[in-house]
């Protein structure tokens, strides 16, 4: 079993800044102010570490040491930058598969379909920074180690990834219950971006706009909706299966 690992003190998550450790995030007590908490803020917003202010309460939970107010917790892997990863596949005479989660907040629903995306021959899957679920210790138990073995980028929006992959040549797809299309009717085969929704709302207006196709996995049942990491398996493995028939062909 994973768990999480954890730098906390201000001089000791300076320190680990400084050294280019990979940080998940940082929670600072609310309305702490001073030069050092500055200099943190400053160091992850330029390493796109995100910052949370919390109460004290929040930190008391992760420790009872001197925390200072300043607590860090470790990424479980190294982020990947999108922008290297996909021109390098393309190099390398891959047709990427890409896997984009817009709001995914349930640990467990993100290490299911990282097991999924591993399984089913996807190069990465992407988060955002915020509004996201991390690389926690949580979320790579539920992945069964997957997500230390497939590539995970983190951005700064998925709207924004999924604008630079559209532009790499990828065929944006989004699942969306409410599509007339289904999965199985369209092209999954070639170089793909496949964004699947939060667990409320799915996937988001905005980068609904974004997308050349939304499909929909037909049912039956009155519940009316799968859970999101079942939709991104189903997904998924159809995308392998025309992989497939298309190198047999």
């Amino acid at each position: 079993m994973i768990k999480e690992k954890i730098i906390f003190g201000i001089h000791s998550v300076q320190e680990a800044l400084e050294a280019g450790q990979e940080i998940d995030k940082i929670y600072i007590r609310r309305a702490l102010v001073s030069d050092e908490i500055r200099t943190i803020k400053q160091q992850a917003r330029s390493l796109r570490v995100p910052v949370f202010e919390v109460p004290v309460e929040r930190l008391n939970r992760f420790t009872r040491g001197a925390h200072q107010g300043c607590v860090a917790i470790l990424a479980q892997v190294a982020y990947t930058e999108l922008d290297m990863l996909v021109p390098k596949l393309f190099e390398e005479g891959e047709d990427p598969l890409i896997v984009l989660l817009d709001g995914v907040t349930d640990t467990r629903n993100f290490g299911a379909i990282a097991r999924s995306a591993e399984c089913a021959g996807a190069h990465a899957v992407v988060i955002a920074e915020r509004g996201s679920v991390s690389v926690s210790a949580d979320a790579v138990n539920a992945s069964a180690g997957a997500l230390m073995r497939i590539p995970v980028c983190r951005v700064p929006s998925i709207s924004g990834a999924v604008g630079y992959l559209s532009e790499c040549g990828l065929k944006v797809v989004v699942a969306s219950e409410k599509s007339q299309h289904a999965y199985y009717e369209s092209n999954l085969a070639g170089p793909l971006a496949l964004v699947m929704g939060s667990e409320h709302d799915g996937v988001s207006p905005s980068v609904a706009r974004l997308a050349h196709e939304a499909v929909a996995i037909p049912q039956y049942g009155e519940i009316g909706s799968l859970n999101v990491s079942v939709a991104a398996g189903v997904l998924l493995f159809e995308s392998l299966r025309q992989r497939r028939v298309r190198i047999a062909d």
